[in-house]
């Protein structure tokens, strides 16, 4: 038997969607049905507003225009994370300044977090990883006492919650993933959402190439012209009228998906209790999501071994980051601590397959195979 690490599905709605909207005429972005996917976050999560984007690295670049990010400003963040959650602040001219990961979990280690703080900070960047909330509280708490804005990566994070909030709705910015590997995809495109109201006008003309563009469509001006910085950060249509059909299904694909997740945590809680691995933790402050289904071996020589096992048995489990602060871009030029946690879940995490599709036979032979192994 064969089992993909990831498989994307579809509602059945998405190609009726798209020729909707290719038969409006209006297949550009900022149509219907960019509108109607907006709607259904601000309605849904209570974001203040929300912009759709080509994807979650556009939407951290916005939010690092916005901030107005320049050389000299620090930008803390979590060195076990993908290139997008920082790249747009080293675009921007920032030094980047890593934190490590907790000891039992991927997120970011607040305390360590309060220990890099400098006059300089601008920005704190956090990742919620595997849909699983950042201990937000006491972050807020440092950003008001040191005037620094906090960014969300909830590129994993669609549907997620800390103490009963949305996760993308606490900080300044927060920003979303539809690549085809998250719950809900698009194949590419993205989602920033603005929490700070100030920020909202200005959100709207980067977006729109530096114009003031939507102002002038909502009969707001007489013409549009350049007016600030900016970017085209819009998707096309087609790709929103495909979102919404999965945007219409989210309950259903995220109650499958959190079967699947649990079915893989009671079969696979023996060989977690004798301590063959560590599983996923989840705080008593943050919601499950099921974006993924992950292990923690004991080294990297055990993760390799299991890995190779399971790719000869046609199961395809991956690894995740590599920390950031060792990458052949960043490492020479690090001159921070060592970030031991981040550099041990590098080495030792690994995922599970986990996809809407997958049928209990498929999710039965990975589970045997583990037992298998471990037996």
């Amino acid at each position: 038997m064969v089992v993909p690490f990831n498989q994307q599905h579809y509602t059945g709605k998405e190609l009726q969607y798209i020729q909707d909207c290719m038969n409006s005429g209006r297949i550009s972005g900022d149509g219907k049905y960019t509108t109607a996917c907006q709607q259904f976050f601000e309605g849904k999560y209570h974001f203040k507003k929300t912009f759709l984007t080509t994807s979650c690295t556009d939407s951290l670049e916005m939010a690092a225009l916005l901030l107005q990010i320049e050389p000299g400003d620090e930008v803390i963040a979590p060195s076990y994370a993908f290139v997008s959650t920082v790249n747009p602040f080293v675009l921007r001219g920032a030094k980047i300044i890593f934190a490590d990961s907790l000891p039992d979990h991927p997120n970011a280690d607040i305390n360590h977090i309060k220990s890099l703080i400098s006059p300089r900070t601008k920005a704190v960047v956090v990742v919620h990883y595997a849909g699983v909330a950042v201990d937000m509280d006491p972050l807020l708490t440092l950003s008001e006492k040191h005037g620094f804005a906090v960014v969300e990566d909830a590129a994993q994070a669609i549907d997620a919650y800390y103490k009963g909030k949305a996760l993308g709705g606490i900080g300044n910015f927060g920003a979303f993933s539809f690549h085809e590997t998250k719950n809900i995809v698009s194949g590419e495109g993205g989602l920033l959402v603005v929490n700070d109201p100030d920020y909202i006008q200005r959100a709207e003309i980067i977006r729109e190439k530096g114009t003031n563009r939507t102002a002038f469509f909502r009969g707001q001006a007489d013409r549009y012209g350049w007016t600030d910085i900016g970017s085209s950060f819009l998707p096309s249509d087609m790709i929103a009228a495909f979102l919404y059909a999965q945007l219409e299904s989210l309950e259903s694909i995220q109650a499958k998906r959190m079967q699947i997740w649990s079915r893989y945590a009671k079969a696979l809680s023996p060989l977690m209790d004798s301590g063959y691995f560590a599983g996923p933790q989840i705080p008593s402050f943050a919601s499950n999501n099921a974006h993924v289904f992950y292990i923690v071996l004991p080294s990297l020589q055990h993760r390799t071994e299991l890995m190779s096992f399971l790719k000869k048995e046609g199961i395809s489990a991956v690894f995740h980051y590599l920390s950031l602060h060792k990458s052949p871009y960043f490492g020479p030029q690090y001159t921070g601590e060592q970030l031991p946690n981040s550099d041990k879940f590098s080495d030792c995490l690994l995922r599970l397959p986990l996809f809407f599709d997958m049928t209990t036979i498929q999710q039965d032979y990975v589970i045997g195979k583990l037992l298998d192994y471990y037996s």
